[in-house]
């Protein structure tokens, strides 16, 4: 009973890690950027989605999609407001960019969790889940809404996967994870790659943490953690390599689980944060990102 329990809620967890990592995977592909406000993000769509069905008397699904809306626009306001302006400074010289961005995006993400805990709530709330109900699978109880959240997490990963591969614009954002300054000589404009990743980043980022929000429930302070279990991923798997981070989720995510059920929830970070120590020093560039010459 216990393996299929932790088969079951394990696949879940990891499915939600799996498409949280994949948005921050994208972005640093592409754009360059270590966003350290992954985990805030996450938290605005789920905190932003309770909001609309408790405060706002939406139903589920509209709160849902507010949530989702809502990351987007703060993954847009994030692009313009902060990270371009560090990229096209005078000011700055080239090689302190990298620092001034990644200070910028950490900083941004403890005001987003400072303005969500004022003008919201800093408790842990749950998102309203879009399907009651409980199935029994192999003798075990699992609530419909734990595998909703799973299918809707990878169909969505799908989904960016039929884009990269299957329209111009994943080409060229493919392109330009490659080389971005390359993409601009075949014509196409790199601000708007950029606009249209960090779009796509918003739309990832939204569905994972509305759907976080429905498994696990969230609080403004649930940033800190998100963000550590997504660059714990991304590390792992790593940087800048999708399907990596695909392996990597699991890993962690049935760490997780392991010592959850088997140990204490209290102690369920433990043994990914080993492993992730353990792979910096034998293999750096992690399970499928390439070793730099």
């Amino acid at each position: 009973m216990i393996f299929w329990q932790i088969l079951l809620d394990g696949f879940a967890v990891s499915a939600l890690y799996a498409l949280g990592a994949t948005g921050f995977t994208l972005i640093f592909g592409v754009s360059g950027v270590l966003n350290l406000y992954h985990g805030a993000l996450m938290v605005t769509a789920a905190v932003i989605s309770w909001a609309a069905s408790s405060n706002w008397g939406m139903s589920n699904v509209n709160a849902s999609l507010a949530g989702v809306l809502a990351c987007m626009l703060t993954s847009w306001l994030t692009y313009f407001v902060i990270i371009r302006p560090l990229q096209k400074s005078k000011a700055i010289p080239k090689e302190e960019k990298e620092i001034f961005i990644l200070t910028g995006t950490l900083l941004w993400g403890i005001l987003i969790q400072e303005l969500l805990s004022y003008f919201f709530t800093s408790n842990a709330k749950s998102v309203n889940p879009i399907f009651e109900g409980v199935n029994i699978i192999q003798g075990v109880r699992i609530p419909s809404n734990e595998v909703f959240t799973a299918l809707v997490c990878w169909a969505t990963i799908g989904l960016l996967w039929l884009l990269v591969n299957r329209t111009t614009l994943g080409k060229v954002l493919l392109a330009a994870s490659m080389n971005a300054r390359g993409v601009t000589l075949l014509g196409f404009e790199l601000s708007w790659i950029y606009i249209s990743v960090w779009s796509i980043y918003g739309v990832l980022a939204g569905v994972a943490g509305v759907s976080l929000g429905m498994f696990l429930g969230v609080s403004s302070y649930s940033a800190g953690p998100l963000m550590a279990s997504a660059f714990t991923i991304v590390v792992l798997g790593g940087l800048g390599s999708i399907s990596g981070s695909l392996i990597a989720a699991y890993a962690v995510g049935y760490l997780e689980t392991l010592t959850a059920y088997l140990i204490s929830p209290a102690y369920r970070t433990i043994p990914s944060l080993v492993l992730l120590i353990i792979v910096m020093y034998v293999r750096p560039q992690g399970i499928l990102g390439r070793r730099s010459n």
